[in-house]
């Protein structure tokens, strides 16, 4: 899963990019809202979080430009301020959720997840392909009981197969959802990665599930 960070103060979006980081999640930032827009408007992102008060242009315009070019990305607004009519204007700005500073971080990642799933038929953390398990919140992935360490990339990627079981993904895709702002992706990286999971996910199986179409990308069949 890929956010967008719209974060002026450099601490608090250090902190929280690190603490997304941690969670499996592909993170760009930006320190004002022109950046931030622009980002917005030339990336794919399944989630953009962005602060009220920005240098340039605040996050409120942010909301309501991404929403007038019909951008129907989860937006989740942070401020300091934490008058109703704030939340209001923010709510009526487009934004999908609002969070007032100082915040728990446990709050704020259970409520990145809530967005996260709201686009999805089924809402529950713990995604199960065949006898493949994945859970969103512990990070544990099993196969037939037998429990897989994957290192972060691997995580992320398998999480984003899943989320499209039976469905063809590019590598474009794959680059757009997993990866950063930073990714090459004229390297084969997602190759690599595809070929370290298959050696964790279906080596000693006797069923596969990772599966490369030529010339477009890969498929997890279930």
């Amino acid at each position: 899963m890929r956010i967008l960070l719209v974060e002026d103060e450099k601490k608090m979006a250090s902190f929280i990019q690190r603490g997304l980081k941690e969670q499996h999640y592909a993170v760009d930032v930006a320190y004002d809202g022109e950046q931030g827009l622009f980002l917005a408007e030339v990336n794919t992102y399944d989630l953009i979080i962005l602060d009220v008060m920005l240098p340039i242009k605040n996050g409120l315009s942010i909301c309501q430009e991404l929403r007038k070019k019909n951008q129907d990305v989860p937006v989740l607004m942070l401020t300091a301020r934490d008058e109703v009519d704030d939340k209001v204007l923010g709510l009526d700005a487009g934004a999908d959720d609002y969070l007032t500073k100082p915040f728990a971080f446990e709050e704020f990642l259970a409520r990145v997840r809530v967005l996260l799933r709201r686009k999805r038929k089924e809402k529950t953390t713990k995604l199960k392909v065949a006898d493949l398990e994945l859970d969103q919140i512990s990070h544990k992935v099993q196969r037939c009981g037998k429990e897989l360490n994957l290192t972060s990339t691997e995580y992320a990627l398998l999480e984003y197969l899943m989320l499209h079981v039976n469905q063809v993904v590019t590598r474009t895709m794959i680059s757009e959802h997993v990866w950063n702002e930073n990714f090459d992706s004229f390297s084969n990286v997602i190759n690599v990665y595809i070929n370290y999971l298959r050696n964790k996910i279906d080596e000693g199986f006797p069923k596969k599930l990772i599966h490369s179409i030529r010339g477009t990308g890969y498929i997890l069949k279930e």
